[in-house]
């Protein structure tokens, strides 16, 4: 338990009217503290690895494995392309590999006999010198066909399309029989275990926020308030908003988060002295915001009060309706019972 929670939970013995015995209902005072001052930003999760996977040859989409939401290990088959062109185009090179060996052993074989018949001065130079270009020209044809005979056995292997890495299938673009030309997307994917937040900042706050020692992220949607890490301030500002985009990496492995989600980042942007209490004693009914108050002799009441920010540690600053000193109940369904209990002794 840290220092800062220690004080703060003290028990109280409440008298019930018509209760058997005493009841324990632990309770915390509304007090100033020291409290860090935070900005808070609107901003959306994204994936840190997140990319599209498109076709790089043409041909017949003949499998499709995977749909969306399911978990994909990197180098796992995704869909297949039919071969069939791709065959016939491997087929094709490696003739034309066999072609030009032929005829770079012929030429070899021709300049061997020119030189020879050189040597005993039965041919010209120039002969000996047309042999000799026609050997290295073919050579170069042989290189030509091997070239493009890898080419047509990588073009080959495109049609098996795996994953670049291990992730989540967030949209499947084809379906089976659709034609794949070089571009089109088939699936889009990300790595759920690497996000994190977009957060667009006003200008004149951005150098508060590139010196913030510490910033949380708050998921509304899940319920979540997050410590952040790897605070970067994009180098490019939106004209016409004028704001910078700053990213923030949230914890490894983070459940029921997926990008596109919204959230919040709160940046701490220096310290203050506030009337806080903790967040959890704050009961919200619709529009009315309030807290079961304790008074003197375990007297519970439910008071409306008005809170501000977060104030960090599990406490949120009191604007108004409640004074220093007075005690909160932390557990407010036990205190609301407590409340019931009450009125029906009176």
């Amino acid at each position: 338990m840290s220092d800062l929670a220690r004080p703060w939970t003290v028990p109280l013995l409440l008298a019930m009217a018509g209760a058997a015995g005493a009841q324990p209902l632990e309770t915390a005072p509304v007090q100033y503290r020291e409290v860090d001052i935070t900005y808070a930003a609107e901003a959306v999760v994204e994936a840190t690895r997140q990319s599209t996977v498109s076709a790089q040859v043409t041909g017949r989409v003949v499998e499709v494995r995977f749909d969306v939401g399911d978990v994909v290990a990197q180098g796992q088959v995704i869909a297949r392309i039919d071969s069939s062109q791709a065959r016939q185009v491997v087929a094709g090179s490696q003739a034309q590999v066999s072609q030009a060996q032929a005829a770079y052993e012929n030429a070899r074989a021709e300049f061997e006999r020119t030189r020879d018949l050189a040597r005993q001065k039965f041919v010209s130079q120039a002969t000996l010198d047309r042999a000799e270009a026609a050997l290295r020209v073919a050579k170069a044809q042989v290189e030509s066909a091997r070239a493009g005979a890898g080419e047509a056995e990588t073009a080959k292997g495109f049609t098996t399309v795996v994953a670049p890495f291990g992730g989540v299938v967030a949209a499947r673009h084809i379906e089976v029989g659709e034609m794949a030309v070089p571009g089109k997307p088939l699936f889009t994917g990300f790595d759920p275990r690497e996000l994190r937040v977009i957060a667009s900042i006003p200008q004149y706050k951005v150098a508060d926020i590139r010196t913030s020692p510490r910033v949380s992220v708050e998921l509304p949607s899940v319920g979540k308030r997050v410590a952040g890490s790897n605070l970067t301030v994009l180098p490019a500002a939106d004209a016409r908003t004028h704001s910078t985009r700053v990213r923030v990496d949230l914890p490894a492995g983070m459940k029921d988060v997926v990008p596109g989600v919204y959230a919040r980042a709160h940046f701490t942007v220096g310290r203050a002295r506030k009337l806080v209490m903790p967040e959890g004693a704050a009961v919200r009914r619709s529009e009315v915001t309030g807290a079961y108050v304790v008074g003197a002799g375990g007297k519970v009441s439910f008071r409306q009060i008005r809170l501000g920010e977060p104030a960090g540690d599990g406490l949120v600053e009191v604007l108004a309706g409640l004074m220093p000193g007075e005690k909160v109940a932390i557990a407010p369904v036990k205190a609301s019972i407590a409340l019931a209990q009450g009125t029906k002794s009176e």
